[in-house]
């Protein structure tokens, strides 16, 4: 018996078989390392079902997937899903009569970058090379996708590599790996050129590993864009990384 009390059958029948979801710079499904195609509906359930990672009920995803249907037709659209992932010969979705999820066993790279994540943000243990890789390789969650659901999905992850991203470039620059810090503080301000908090993460690795003039160019870099852009003068904070060091209170920047 479920969980939700009524039998859980597979959408296929499960045989032996590694299968991998990607999710980050675009949809990708595998299975034994072989790439598979679906149609676009199809993948939105697949995906939709992966993100939320967790039972739905039937009604709350055919709703918010066939947003514009009548409930009738989006539960036909549904169902005609359903038994289309039938036909792939593996499980990739579990079903029982009220609930959807991802069928077990499935790995799907946006869980675990979002895991990666989570331990540096939590301190849980010193960077790793896998573990830096991966947030480094990481991208948008479903880039091309414009449903109001993957919308709020793709920032909820964006901010959290982000941060990651950020503690990363910070912790290698105070261990003294100055190459990946700013590897690390590079992808951050590729993923978000304005933010200034990562402009500052790569700046203390520079300035850490002795580079002051790579830490006054990115300095430059980063006043001129939110000025463009903006049409803002940089924080307090950001300046005060390079004050000259004599206490004097000018900055040293080259102006």
């Amino acid at each position: 018996m479920s969980t939700f009390g009524a039998e859980r059958v597979s959408v296929a029948p499960q045989t032996a078989g590694a299968v991998t979801l990607g999710l980050l710079q675009g949809f990708r499904l595998e299975r034994d390392g072989e790439s598979l195609e679906l149609p676009l509906g199809i993948q939105r359930l697949v995906a939709f079902l992966a993100v939320h990672n967790r039972p739905l009920l039937r009604l709350y995803v055919a709703g918010n997937l066939w947003i514009d249907s009548s409930e009738e037709h989006a539960n036909a659209n549904l169902r005609t899903a359903l038994w289309r992932l039938h036909r792939l010969g593996f499980a990739l979705v579990d079903a029982t009569r009220s609930h959807l999820s991802l069928a077990p066993g499935v790995v799907v790279d946006l869980h675990d970058l979002s895991r990666r994540a989570r331990q540096v943000l939590r301190d849980e243990a010193a960077p790793t090379r896998d573990n830096v890789d991966a947030i480094l390789g990481g991208g948008d969650l479903l880039p091309d996708w414009y449903d109001d659901w993957v919308l709020v999905e793709r920032e909820q992850f964006r901010q959290l590599r982000l941060l990651a991203l950020e503690t990363l470039c910070r912790e290698l620059a105070d261990q003294g790996s100055y190459a990946t810090a700013v590897e690390a503080g590079l992808a951050g301000i590729a993923a978000e050129p304005l933010r200034e908090s990562a402009h500052r993460a790569l700046i203390g690795a520079h300035l850490a590993e002795g580079n002051r003039v790579e830490a006054i160019r990115q300095f430059r870099l980063y006043e001129s864009l939110v000025l463009d852009e903006l049409g803002v003068e940089p924080s307090a904070a950001i300046k005060s990384m390079l004050e000259s060091p004599s206490g004097d209170g000018r900055m040293t920047t080259g102006r």
